[in-house]
């Protein structure tokens, strides 16, 4: 007996809902789609189309593997960010909504014909440059990473989206041996998470996601120590910084980029009204640090 599409959807959704899982709904139609090389206009318009041997097979390893606690991402080896479709794996923190919150503040502070520097720290996938650069077609960027399997996966992205002339990346430790100010934007989505709290997390981020790019030590804060001084060093003289958070980190960041030197320094909140981007500029009268 064949399955039809409708049909592997629901039976789909029942199951993750049966295993506890959330977003069950979501999930099951992206992993539908995908064993079946299906869109989701050919389910609403399509919807009795049947599975051949070997999708339904497909699809019965890709449920197994969520069933496991496998994100959905790593399944499937994509995830799209922001206007972006992006490859991930699990040497790169999977791409989240709340990440976009640091894209959308750069564009909002920049013009679409602005000769920009970027620079990301931590560039992971690429998400933040990557997304950044497809907007601003006259800028350049260079992502950091102390990753090579995170930089490999960049360069990927990179090449697919057809913007490695205008990516230059490299492995290295934050700013560690960049030269000084160089760079109109410097962004960064540090890991923010207090290191005993990662224990407590979902399945699908303690146990699938690189600790590196998780843990903040203590207390959440390790890296923006390190990241405000390095930070106001290389940025152009009136240059800005976006740097994501944890919700309850606003005070504390914003303190550290002020004790660094940071002016306008502020804090915006992402769409569940939590805060989510500590923002500031360098001194325009300051040529270096």
């Amino acid at each position: 007996m064949t399955t039809t599409l409708v049909q592997a959807w629901g039976a789909a959704r029942k199951r993750l809902e049966a295993a506890g899982l959330s977003g069950p709904v979501i999930d099951a139609r992206l992993l539908v789609e995908a064993a079946a090389e299906a869109t989701r206009m050919d389910i609403v318009t399509d919807p009795y189309r049947a599975l051949s041997a070997e999708q339904e097979a497909r699809l019965e390893d890709y449920l197994s593997r969520r069933e496991r606690r496998e994100p959905v991402s790593h399944i499937l080896g994509r995830k799209g960010f922001w206007k972006i479709m992006l490859q991930v794996n699990a040497n790169v923190l999977t791409p989240r909504p709340d990440t976009e919150c640091v894209v959308d503040a750069v564009l909002k502070a920049t013009a679409e014909t602005d000769r920009l520097s970027i620079l990301d720290l931590g560039v992971g996938s690429g998400a933040i440059l990557l997304a950044i650069l497809a907007e601003r077609p006259a800028a350049k960027g260079l992502g950091v990473d102390v990753s090579d399997e995170a930089l490999a996966v960049a360069r990927d992205n990179a090449a697919h989206l057809g913007l490695a002339g205008r990516c230059a990346l490299l492995r290295g430790d934050w700013a560690e041996g960049l030269a000084e100010a160089q760079f109109d934007i410097v962004t960064a989505n540090p890991p923010y998470i207090a290191t005993e709290v990662i224990e407590t997390l979902e399945p699908e981020v303690r146990v699938h996601e690189p600790r590196l790019a998780l843990d903040g030590g203590p207390d959440g804060l390790d890296a923006y120590r390190r990241l405000a001084p390095e930070i106001l060093r290389v940025l152009k003289p009136g240059g800005l910084f976006a740097v994501e958070i944890g919700y309850d980190q606003k005070a504390a960041v914003e303190a550290l980029f002020q004790a660094a030197g940071a002016l306008e320094v502020r804090t915006e909140q992402d769409l569940a009204g939590l805060d989510r981007v500590v923002l500031g500029k360098k001194s325009p009268l300051e040529s270096g640090r």
